[in-house]
């Protein structure tokens, strides 16, 4: 399976905007870094989701600096061949941003935004496992 091209954003609004174009599909969205190891030990569990669920639309959004993404973020999505939608978020200025995705988040990262009709779900810690992501995910969707 080919890896995604990375769809990169300049602005918070324009990748809200997109993500807010999934209709009824639930959306699981990670917010994500190449330096951040806890978010690269999660993602084939992401992989996996998106491999077994084809119902949900799974979508990264790195948070990788911006003089790294063609030096280090694209290799490493081609090395690990991700089939899930993968976006770059240009916006530095996080604290114009993070209270958008949840007025709680700290802004640490990984961080993961369910959104599912009305519903909006952020989780601001890793998940051990596929399993526990899954589950989350599926109690999420099904309340």
């Amino acid at each position: 399976m080919k890896a995604q091209e990375l769809v990169r954003f300049q602005t918070f609004e324009a990748l809200q905007t997109y993500l807010s174009q999934s209709n009824d599909q639930p959306v699981v969205v990670n917010f994500w870094a190449t330096w951040c190891a806890p978010c690269v030990k999660e993602l084939p569990y992401f992989e996996t989701l998106h491999q077994n669920n084809p119902n949900i639309k799974v979508i990264t959004v790195s948070l990788d600096f911006e003089k790294q993404v063609e030096s280090k973020l694209i290799p490493f999505l081609k090395k690990k061949k991700y089939s899930f939608i993968t976006t770059y978020l240009a916006e530095k200025n996080y604290n114009n941003w993070i209270g958008k995705v949840d007025e709680n988040w700290s802004g640490s990262i990984p961080a993961t935004l369910i959104i599912h009709k009305e519903k909006r779900i952020f989780i601001e810690h890793e998940f051990s496992s596929y399993d526990e992501l899954n589950n989350y995910i599926n109690q999420t969707i099904n309340k």
